[in-house]
């Protein structure tokens, strides 16, 4: 199912990502879940595409690279 807004994320995502990461995790998501038609599989895609524009700080906390 793919997400239609932002508030429609796991809430572990809306949590940790910063605006811009969670956009682009509710993109690369919905491609991937059109593309695989598997939701684990979408989900591994999102994750990989944040960590290509973002990384855990020293605090632990998502920033831009």
């Amino acid at each position: 199912m793919p997400y239609e807004n932002l508030s429609d994320l796991p809430e572990s995502v809306r949590s940790n990502l910063p605006h811009h990461a969670q956009e682009i995790y509710r993109a690369a998501y919905n491609s991937a879940e059109e593309q695989y038609g598997e939701e684990s599989r979408a989900h591994r895609v999102a994750w990989s595409a944040v960590e290509n524009k973002y990384e855990k700080g020293d605090d632990g906390k998502w920033v831009e690279k």
